[in-house]
């Protein structure tokens, strides 16, 4: 043990044993009792000074040992759905994309029965399960230190798709077109890591899906000016991607001529993007409906993203420096009349 010493004490075998008997009989041993003794000696002759010296000494030794320990630690986060329902793991190493998609593979090879009961018995075993927020918050972990969550993944049974988390946001596939591509990965043997890594990614190029609660980078792009109103700046999003996988509408289709206003709201006080999606729903009959889409951490950082880069192109300012200088001009006292 760190920080401990042995000490060597000299005693006939003959009494050792007789007085260890004696002492296993009242519960305890030879070493607990000279523990005890040096303890006592220890508090009754070392002055109260020293021993609270050491003592903070040590305490903070521990908890910098702990604090390293945890800093050294992995986790990836997974969010299973299946069944209409969803369930949430933490597990405490670093799994990527190819082990994910080796897993699925062999899950849709031999159709195993439940895919929740397939990853626990997998080489993912040691998932435990944690909570909704616990989950939210490995999420935004990902995005503010993604050394420390070192993968995030949904798992959804039920559409049979999987989606994660890089930097630049939400990915989201077919489990299929992931099986394929993990073999065509593994196709080729004596390959470096990272070389598998890339030709498993450039077998999914094109394959990605606009999934709801996965808004991705390439899902977002905004137009017209910037607005602002009660202190948020609103972003008018294109809705030039699924937006009925996303928000559950039937606007996609020819059977109707229902429309969708979508805007993305930036809070100017606090510096951050708004927690849902203003998202209006226009009947044919013109009837207006709201329909709710709550965003996660993952959607908001991306959407911090484009919404600077937009504010740039249409101000020259980053979002912030815009933001600061139109809540000055809102605050500044009306200027008087001079005479």
């Amino acid at each position: 043990m760190s920080n401990y010493v042995q000490l060597d004490v000299w005693f006939q075998e003959d009494k050792l044993s007789a007085l260890s008997s004696v002492l296993v009989e009242q519960g305890t041993t030879v070493e607990k009792r000279m523990q005890g003794v040096l303890l006592d000696m220890y508090e009754a002759l070392v002055p109260h000074e020293t021993q609270e010296a050491i003592r903070t000494r040590l305490d903070k030794e521990e908890a910098e040992a702990r604090a390293a320990e945890e800093a050294a630690r992995k986790y990836t986060a997974f969010c299973v759905r299946e069944n209409g329902e969803r369930s949430f793991f933490q597990l405490d190493r670093t799994e990527d994309i190819l082990e994910v998609a080796k897993f699925l593979r062999q899950y849709l090879r031999e159709e195993q029965g439940p895919g929740i009961a397939a990853l626990q018995t997998s080489a993912f075993a040691g998932m435990q399960p944690v909570t909704a927020e616990q989950y939210d918050q490995l999420l935004a972990l990902r995005i503010e230190t993604p050394d420390k969550i070192t993968g995030v993944f949904d798992l959804d049974f039920d559409k049979r798709e999987v989606s994660t988390v890089d930097a630049d946001g939400w990915k989201t596939w077919p489990m299929q077109d992931v099986s394929t591509a993990v073999y065509h990965a593994y196709r080729k043997s004596y390959l470096r890591p990272e070389q598998y890594m890339s030709r498993f990614l450039e077998k999914l190029e094109g394959k990605e899906l606009t999934s709801a609660g996965h808004l991705s980078a390439r899902d977002i792009s905004f137009a017209e000016e910037i607005s602002e109103i009660d202190s948020l700046l609103d972003f008018y999003m294109e809705t030039n991607f699924d937006v009925d996988a996303v928000f559950g509408t039937h606007v996609c289709t020819g059977e109707n001529d229902d429309t969708l206003n979508v805007y993305a709201n930036y809070d100017m006080a606090s510096g951050q993007v708004c927690d849902e999606l203003e998202v209006d729903l226009h009947r044919a009959d013109g009837r207006e409906e709201p329909v709710e889409y709550r965003l996660n951490a993952v959607e908001k950082a991306t959407l911090l993203r484009k919404m600077d880069a937009y504010c740039q192109g249409q101000t020259g300012q980053t979002l912030k420096d815009y933001s600061a200088q139109w809540m000055a001009e809102e605050m500044a006292p009306p200027t008087q009349p001079t005479m």
